[in-house]
C-alpha cells in the first residue's frame, strides 16, 4: 500500500503507522499490523515520519512503530531524532530491532521508546504491546491501591526462592530473574503475585535484563527500613509488564554492608507478607546478611558450573557454614551449561564433582545459547523473546515444581 495514500486519502482513519529505512525487510510486522489494524495504519520512511509527526493528522494515532536493524547504527542520531520528535507530539513509540547492539538499543530505550520487540516477532510479542498501550497509565490512587492491596501480615504468607551463583558469570542473575516471570506467569487464573529483590547493591542487573529504570526510591527504602511499611515497599518496586514487581539494584553503587540483617529481615517480612513469592538475586559476595537470608529462604538456589572455579567456591561455601553452624543443607545445587544428555564424558564430570565436594547436584540447566544472552541484552525474559530455549522449558518445569509444591503445602496446612 502506498504511504501517502494510506497517511492522506484513506477514509479510514489511520490508527498507527511503521517506519523503517525499508519496511518490506520487516514481513512479519507487516503481518502482525494488518492482523492488528486491518488497514488502518500506513508506513514512512524515516524523513517522511519526522515531518508527518509534526502534522495534526498525526495526532490521532495510537502508536508508530519504527523497526530498525543493524545496518541502521550508522544513522542512530537521527533515529534518536525521530523518537524524540514522537515524543514531543505525544506519540508512543514501539521499537522494533534485529540484530542491534545493546549499547545502541539502550540509547534508544532511554529516549522514551514506550514498548521494545525483537525481531523476528515472537508470536503475541506485538499484539501484547499495542495491549499495554492501550491501557490508560497508573494514576496516584491506582498506584496507592496496588501498594496497599495486602498491607497485613496476614494476608500473604510468600515463599522465599533465593539465587546464589557460587561464580561470577554461572548466570545467577538469569536464572533468577527468568524464574520469577515464569512463577508470575504460571497460572492465569489465578497469578500468583511476585516480587523479585536485587540484593547486589553494587553492580545487580535485573534492571537490565528486565528493562527497568533503576529507582531513586529504592537507596531511600533501604536507607530507613525501620520506618518502612507495605505502602514504602511497593512504591520502590517497579513494575514488569504489570505481572511481577522488582526491587531494583540502587542506582549508583553502595557498599554491601550498607543494610544489616535486621534490614534484611525487615524487607523480607513485608515482601513475603505482600507477595506469594519473593525472589531473591544475591551477590557472590558472603555479606554479614548472607546468613540472614539463608535462614529465611525456603529454597536457596547454589549456581555453579563444570568447571574448576565453581568446584572451589562451592567447597568454600560449605566449609564456612558448616563451622558456623549454619543449615549448609539448605542449599540446592544447580548447575548452569550442563552436558547434553548425549554427552556422557560430560555427565562423568557432574557426577566426579558431586562426588568431590559431597553434595547432590539436583538441578541441571542446559546451555541456552545465543538466544539467551540476546534476550537478556535486549530486556526481555526468554518465555517472550525465545519460548522454546531448552533453558527456558527447564527454568518452567523448575518454577512449576516449586508452584506445585507450594500448592499442595498450602491444602495440607488448610486441613
Amino acid at each position: 500500500m502506498s504511504s501517502n495514500a494510506a497517511l492522506q486519502s484513506d477514509p479510514e482513519p489511520i490508527l498507527a503507522c511503521t517506519v523503517a529505512r525499508d519496511v518490506q525487510k520487516f514481513d512479519l510486522l507487516i503481518e502482525d499490523m494488518e492482523t492488528e489494524l486491518g488497514e488502518a495504519w500506513g508506513d514512512l520512511s524515516f524523513d517522511d515520519a519526522r515531518v508527518f509527526f509534526t502534522q495534526p493528522d498525526a495526532k490521532f494515532m495510537e502508536f508508530v512503530a519504527i523497526a530498525i536493524d543493524e545496518q541502521d547504527e550508522t544513522n542512530l542520531a537521527g533515529i534518536a531524532d525521530l523518537i524524540e520528535t514522537a515524543n514531543a507530539n505525544g506519540l508512543k513509540v514501539i521499537l522494533i530491532a534485529e540484530n542491534v547492539s545493546p549499547i545502541a538499543l539502550h540509547q534508544l530505550l532511554r529516549l522514551g521508546a514506550r514498548e521494545f520487540c525483537p525481531y523476528p516477532l515472537p508470536e503475541g510479542t506485538l499484539h501484547d504491546a499495542i495491549e499495554r498501550l492501550r491501557k490508560p497509565e497508573p494514576t496516584g490512587g491506582e498506584i496507592a491501591n496496588i501498594n496497599t492491596a495486602h498491607p497485613s501480615k496476614h494476608d500473604r504468607n510468600g515463599v522465599i526462592v533465593t539465587v546464589h551463583g557460587l561464580a561470577g558469570g554461572v548466570g545467577a542473575t538469569t536464572i533468577a530473574t527468568n524464574l520469577a516471570w515464569e512463577l508470575a506467569t504460571i497460572d492465569d487464573k489465578k497469578p500468583p503475585r511476585v516480587a523479585m529483590l536485587d540484593l547486589d547493591l553494587q553492580f545487580g542487573s535485573v534492571s537490565t535484563y528486565l528493562d527497568l529504570p533503576r529507582r531513586e526510591a529504592v537507596y531511600e527504602l533501604l536507607s530507613d527500613t525501620a520506618s518502612m511499611d507495605a505502602e514504602a515497599f511497593v512504591h520502590a518496586l517497579a513494575s514488569y509488564q504489570d505481572k511481577m514487581h522488582v526491587l531494583t539494584a540502587p542506582a549508583d553503587i553502595l557498599p554491601l554492608d550498607f543494610i544489616t540483617p535486621e534490614d534484611i529481615e525487615r524487607l523480607l517480612e513485608v515482601a513475603t507478607s505482600n507477595f506469594d513469592y519473593v525472589v531473591i538475586d544475591m551477590p557472590t559476595t558472603i555479606v554479614n546478611w548472607t546468613e540472614t537470608v539463608l535462614n529465611e529462604s525456603h529454597v536457596y538456589l547454589a549456581g555453579l558450573e563444570l568447571d574448576m572455579r565453581s568446584a572451589q567456591n562451592a567447597l568454600r561455601m560449605l566449609r564456612a557454614l558448616k563451622s558456623e553452624d549454619l543449615p549448609h543443607q539448605k542449599l540446592r545445587y544447580i548447575l548452569n551449561r550442563s552436558p547434553k544428555f548425549t554427552d556422557l564424558t560430560g555427565k562423568s564430570r557432574v557426577k566426579r564433582m558431586a562426588e568431590s565436594l559431597d553434595i547432590d547436584i539436583e538441578i541441571l540447566m542446559p546451555d541456552g545459547g545465543k538466544q539467551v544472552m540476546q534476550a537478556c541484552d535486549h530486556g526481555t525474559p526468554l518465555a517472550s523473546a525465545a519460548g522454546k530455549n531448552p533453558l527456558r522449558k527447564e527454568l518452567a518445569k523448575l518454577a512449576g515444581s516449586i508452584h506445585q509444591h507450594n500448592v499442595e503445602q498450602a491444602a495440607l496446612e488448610a486441613e
